[in-house]
């Protein structure tokens, strides 16, 4: 596992980096050489260029489906025994590539992430591992990715923690370690020593700083409340139109027109982001009808406000369309604007904070909000801007939106869906070991079938042949129509002159207990405690299917947790 772990590591580095200098490549071929009053219009027309590639790609070539990055590798986690797709493996960067080089308003963290996981998920079925094996093998492959596009190998190790859920043994600690350096030093040899985001400290943190970093956590906090309600309800309207024509041609008209008014909503955002860490505005009005504005305070609230909204709609219209990305660099965007905004406010009522420092702290709030990650954004943050010197305000509004934000979104944006279909693998080891369990895997079938019409008589030759003392009650097209317990005959049972009498309708319940193969353990598991009975029965459509038992949920419970907690 720990030479493994070195070679994911080293393939998912030398894909950041083929998929950062790919994306560079597109943007200066497509920007560099604008033509004088033209720059307006093309933006009009290079994302629908793109999503259109991205689609013939997909449908035409492909006809596979490419997941969303973290998204998907959780999903593969928690619902398909960690198998993800060969095609991800380069799938995912060629769209990404596509995506965000012709403007689409995403980040190539998720791309990246995705691509190390589906290295890290086939390498572990090429070589026949487990699933416990192929698990931490996907977290390496993620903590990789994040290393070798950030060049930040703590923050990757917390972050396969903190987000993909990896659990904290040292059977998966070390191979972390042992991946995060590796990609990060492919990284550092083959794009260089610096950091990917220009950061200087001009001034220092202050104690009476403090209640304004409190009140730009609260701010970050609604920023990042605002995208993720943003993010589903977009994301919900363009899953109602069926055709993925329609979802390219509105997705380009709302991102080309949003572009063509706010520029910097073009691409990941990675110049607009340092010019932010500088202190530097110039990027909300470069190319923009509002250019010559630039130096009036209420047009700078104005621009910075309205590209702080419209990049969630930007982005979240970017994956309706069927463009690919990640949702790190949009949030690190709106985090840093956020920082930029908010101390130009302050300052204009005479103050003198550090605009750098706002932004940048910024970026850490946007990252623990949206992202539900704190100790992700605090690491990060300060690893790729070197900016150590501020780590108290950096906990200070990390604490603060993650806190605010949990109470009103329960779920980050990565996890909302599967939580809501019973199925997000957590650190809470109780409904982590639950959610990997599968009804259909626990369905007992020995119970003696009695149909509704017999009478007692035919249930006691059924008791004889029975070690089980519950018996289903079927009609004849296996529907079940009730239950009957043998304490609730014993005090007849052997009362020969009443067996013809007493039919077994009489004598079952109908239960209203049962469970559907498709329910989540947790849910089963709520039932069967509620319930008080040591069975339960399993339908499908009301057909009978067996019973699930107390004492089988509870010994294949004990086995998991067993397996999962050894290193």
């Amino acid at each position: 596992m720990l030479f493994l772990s070195i070679v994911v590591g080293i393939a998912v580095g030398l894909a950041a980096v083929i998929i950062k200098n790919s994306v560079r490549a597109v943007e200066m071929l497509l920007t560099h050489k604008f033509a004088t009053g033209l720059e307006q219009y093309l933006f009009l027309l290079y994302p629908a260029i793109g999503l259109f590639l991205v689609a013939i790609f997909i449908h035409i070539f492909l006809k596979q489906r490419v997941g969303h990055g973290i998204p998907s590798v959780l999903y593969a986690i928690s619902r398909s025994n960690g198998n993800i797709k060969p095609h991800n493996i380069y799938s995912s960067v060629i769209t990404s590539v596509i995506t965000v080089g012709f403007g689409g308003s995403v980040g190539l963290e998720g791309p990246t992430v995705a691509t190390g996981g589906a290295i890290g998920s086939n390498l572990g079925r090429l070589l026949h591992l487990n699933y416990k094996r192929i698990l931490i093998l996907l977290g390496c492959a993620c903590a990789g990715a994040m290393a070798a596009i950030f060049k930040a190998p703590i923050a990757a190790v917390i972050f396969a923690m903190e987000v993909i859920m990896i659990d904290l043994t040292m059977a998966a600690l070390v191979p972390l370690l042992l991946s995060s350096l590796s990609a990060a030093l492919v990284s550092y040899l083959l794009l260089g020593p610096t950091t990917i985001y220009k950061f200087e400290i001009v001034q220092q943190f202050s104690l009476g700083d403090f209640p304004f970093y409190v009140m730009l956590g609260v701010l970050t906090a609604l920023v990042s409340i605002y995208f993720t309600k943003m993010y589903m309800k977009i994301s919900s309207i363009f899953e109602k139109v069926k055709s993925w024509y329609y979802r390219i041609i509105i997705s380009s008209l709302i991102l080309g027109l949003l572009i063509f008014l706010f520029p910097s909503l073009y691409g990941e955002g990675y110049e607009a982001i340092n010019q932010a860490l500088m202190g530097q505005s110039d990027f909300l009005f470069d190319h923009s009808l509002f250019f010559e504005w630039q130096n009036n305070l209420y047009a700078f609230i104005f621009v910075a406000l309205a590209v702080v909204l419209f990049k969630a709609i930007a982005t979240s219209v970017t994956f309706g369309g069927g463009g690919i990305g990640g949702i790190f660099a949009p949030s690190l965007f709106m985090g840093a604007s956020t920082g930029l905004l908010f101390s130009q406010v302050l300052n204009a009522f005479g103050n003198r904070f550090s605009q750098r420092n706002f932004a940048l702290v910024g970026m850490a709030g946007a990252i623990a909000g949206i992202i539900h990650a704190p100790l992700t954004s605090i690491f990060l943050i300060a690893e790729i801007t070197g900016g150590y010197e501020l780590f108290l305000p950096l906990m200070i509004v990390s604490t603060i939106s993650y806190v605010t934000i949990k109470y009103f979104v329960p779920n980050s944006v990565y996890t909302i869906q599967l939580a809501k279909r019973g199925e997000l693998i957590t650190h809470d080891k109780d409904k982590a070991i639950l959610s990997l369990m599968k009804i259909d895997k626990l369905i007992e079938t020995d119970f003696k079938i009695i149909e509704e019409e017999a009478n007692l008589g035919d249930l006691v030759e059924k008791v004889k042949a029975s070690k089980r003392n519950v018996f289903p009650v079927l009609d004849a097209e296996g529907y079940l129509k009730g239950i009957v317990h043998l304490n609730n005959i014993r005090h007849i049972m052997f009362s020969t002159e009443l067996y013809q009498e007493i039919k077994v309708k009489d004598l079952m319940f109908i239960p209203h207990n049962a469970v559907k193969p498709d329910q989540s353990m947790e849910e089963v598991a709520r039932q069967i405690q509620d319930s008080g009975h040591f069975n339960i029965p399993v339908v499908q459509n009301g057909k009978y299917l067996g019973f699930v038992s107390r004492a089988n949920v509870f010994s294949s419970y004990r086995r998991m947790l067993r397996y999962f907690s050894e290193d």
